[in-house]
Parts: structure tokens; sequence; C-alpha cells
């Protein structure tokens, strides 16, 4: 979601009408280019717990920070009609697993199953141990994963004809261009790839309307992964697999924005934005907070790794295959409250600053399938085509399932766009 409102919350070119700050009343058109340049850090915080005996278990906490810098330009190509491309940069994402208050490297589960090591898994350090109660400690990673493309058009512009709201489309295509997130234990303190190695449509619609000093403004979309690269960790390997891609998501958001100050001579704008985010992340194969551990502990390269997988299960023996570190993760909600400052000086220059505080729901995300059941006898038949490649009984087995709770994130941005 955070990607959406990148990609298509924040457009400006000139149009002639009153000064706004809104990013959903702008409209792009022929003759006007905007450049913009985002700044974000974000902060992410869950508890990753274990399924045990009908219930869970306290385990690991999660923390991820990361710095974002997206420069975008849109260029109008007809009356109302424009087209964008952006590049989200990561500068700077690391990542931490502690022990929960109450557990040790004595009592873990993730010990006790060999995912984790007892002196814990430092990236840049692997032969030194962690001083309790760090885990895991990741390197610090870098890059691209995607550029956006997008093409949008206003049927509707409340600039042109006030009696009708700012109604706008779009289709913005994310194309996979980054290094890919990966991890083996030669590679744990130089593995510093952020992408993801994933192509994604992404189809959106906003709608914006002022009345005096209030304006009001909805947006939706839905986001559909369609291709995977050769090097990304999202591989089909055939027989009971289930699910390979990332799953899909849908959402909404919506908002008011009240002006403080709105000087039309000057075209001078000062607006506080509350906003709220409801996304709906389907179930499909992604990384999670565990991702990182589990790539860890299922390289093959070391003996005794207790995720490795075995890449053909109809043939006899095991069949060695990295495990990708990505898992199926359940379908959750995520619920997220924005505030923002906006200021548009004259109609060249704008600028913001944002907050979000954002809320998951639990959801389980070792949730692999054990495959399909072809012959309809109501079992996975093993050593036969049934068998999903991507199941590991350690992780995805009912009873021994990581379940991420608590997940809670917060988001500080920075904007500033100049219209020539």
């Amino acid at each position: 979601m955070k990607a959406f409102a990148l990609a298509v919350g924040v457009v400006a070119v000139a149009a002639p009408g009153p000064a706004r700050a809104n990013p959903a009343s702008f409209v792009p058109t022929a003759g006007g280019a905007n450049l913009e340049l985002d700044y974000q850090y974000e902060l992410d915080r869950s508890s990753v717990e274990r399924e045990h005996l009908g219930t869970t278990e306290k385990d690991l906490v999660f923390h991820q920070f990361q710095h974002t810098l997206t420069p975008r330009a849109d260029v109008g190509i007809a009356r109302d009609t424009w087209l964008s491309v952006s590049l989200p940069i990561v500068i700077a994402q690391a990542r931490q697993l502690e022990y929960d208050s109450g557990v040790t490297a004595a009592t873990s589960s993730s010990v006790a199953d060999h995912i984790l090591p007892p002196t814990g898994l430092d990236a840049d350090n692997p032969g030194s141990p962690l001083d309790a109660p760090l885990a895991f400690k990741s390197a610090t990673r870098h890059g691209l994963d995607q550029i956006w493309m997008g093409f949008g058009v206003a049927p509707m512009n409340e600039r042109r004809d006030d009696t009708k709201p700012t109604w706008k489309l779009g289709a913005d295509v994310g194309i996979a261009v980054g290094k890919v997130a990966t991890l083996t234990d030669a590679t744990l303190g130089s593995a510093t790839g952020v992408g993801r190695g994933v192509d994604e449509l992404r189809l959106w619609t906003s709608f914006d309307r002022r009345d005096g000093r209030l304006e009001r403004y909805a947006t939706i979309f839905w986001l559909v992964p369609f291709a995977a690269t050769s090097h990304s960790m999202f591989q089909d390997p055939g027989f009971g697999a289930t699910n390979v891609l990332p799953g899909q998501r849908a959402g909404a958001n919506f908002g008011l924005e009240l002006a403080a100050v709105d000087d039309a001579a000057e075209k001078n704008h000062i607006a506080i934005d509350l906003g709220e985010r409801i996304v709906g992340h389907f179930e499909g194969r992604d990384y999670s907070e565990m991702w990182e551990a589990f790539a860890a502990a299922g390289d093959p390269a070391t003996p005794g790794n207790p995720l490795v997988l075995d890449k053909d299960p109809v043939t006899p023996g095991v069949q060695a295959l990295a495990h990708p570190g990505v898992t199926n993760i359940e379908g959750y909600l995520e619920v997220a409250t924005s505030l923002a400052v906006r200021a548009e000086l004259g109609n060249n220059v704008r600028f913001a600053l944002s907050f979000d505080a954002i809320y998951k729901t639990d959801h389980a995300i070792s949730f692999e399938n054990a495959g399909i059941d072809r012959n309809g006898n109501g079992i996975i038949d093993p050593g036969s085509s049934e068998v999903n490649p991507l199941s590991v009984n350690q992780i995805d087995l009912v009873g021994h399932r990581y379940i991420s709770t608590h997940n809670l994130g917060l988001v500080i941005g920075v904007q500033g766009q100049a219209t020539f």
C-alpha cells in the first residue's frame, strides 16, 4: 500500500484554478511536467509466535527500519492525460530478531528446531555470538526493487468544471529490475539486495471534491503480481505446489483535508489532511519476518540444516533444494491512520510532511499446503506428484507454524514537488 500511495496518491502538474494541496485533486495535462522527490522512514515491529498444542507461545520479536527515496516524474501527454515513472530506492534496510520477554535461547522453539543457533546469528559477523536478547541481526540491505511506469486519465476535472468532482483512472506496471533479496550461509554479510524479482499490475481510481475549505477524497486500488524473473525466489517447482507468486492486494484510502490557509490571490495553500487506509492482503508467498532465518536454515551446503527442500518428491531419496526463505502467508488486513500537513506556494512548489500509524491483523507466516489431493482419497500420498516441494513440516505443519502478531508500523514521510 505504501508503494501505491507513492505512485498514485501524489501527482501534480500546473492547471488553472485556485491553489490546492490535496494530491487527489491534481490532474496532469498536456504541456505540463512535474518532478517529485519523496523520502520515507519506516519502522516495523511484530511478535513472532509459534503454534504449540492448540495454542501459540511467545518466541521472537521482530524489528525493521527502512529509508526509501523515490524520485518521480509525471508528464502530460494530452488534455487531462499523463504518463508517469517512479523509482522507489531503498537507501538502507536492517532487520533483527530478539527473544520475546521470558524467552531465552534455552527455551526458544526456533533454537530447539535448529532454525536459529543458540549463540544467535549475526549476518555481518557469522562467527561471533550475539548478546542476549538478540537472536538474529541482518546485514544492511539497499537498492531498487522495481521501476514503476503508469498511465492516467481524468474523465472529470473539478478545476475545469466545478459542478463535478475530480475523477481519475489509471494503471501502473511495476517491472522488476533490482538485485533480488537472497541469503545463504556463504553470503550472510554480502547479500544486500532488496528486490523480489516480481512484475506487478496495479489498477486504481480516485475521487476528489472540494466544498469551501473542506476537501474530501477517496482512492480504490487492486494490485496483482503476474510474472517472476528467473532470479526470483518465487519459482514454481511443480508437483503439488499451490501458491507461487505473492498474494494479490486490494484496498482503499479516504480522507478529509481542511485548509488552514487558502490565499487564492497569492496561490498559497496550507492544509491539514487526515486519512484512513484499509488494505486486504490475500494469501500468497512473500518475504516475512523470518525469511532470512528460514533461508539460512534451508541451505543444503551446510549439513544438518532442517529446512532443506526435496525438489523431486517422486524420486527416492532427497534431491536437495535450498529453501528460498519466502513462505506462504495467510491473508490479513492492514489498517492505517495518516496525518499530513501540506503546503502549496504559488503554482509551482509544493511540500508535505506525513505520518502513518499502521496495524496488521494476526496471520500465519509459514502456511504452506502439504500438496494437492489429486485422486480424492483425502490425503497427500507420499512419494507422489501430489506432494508440494515447498512444504516443510518443521514450520508449515499445524502445531509448528509461525504466527505474526501485534504487528505495528510507523512511517514518516517528507515530500517536495516542482512543476514546470
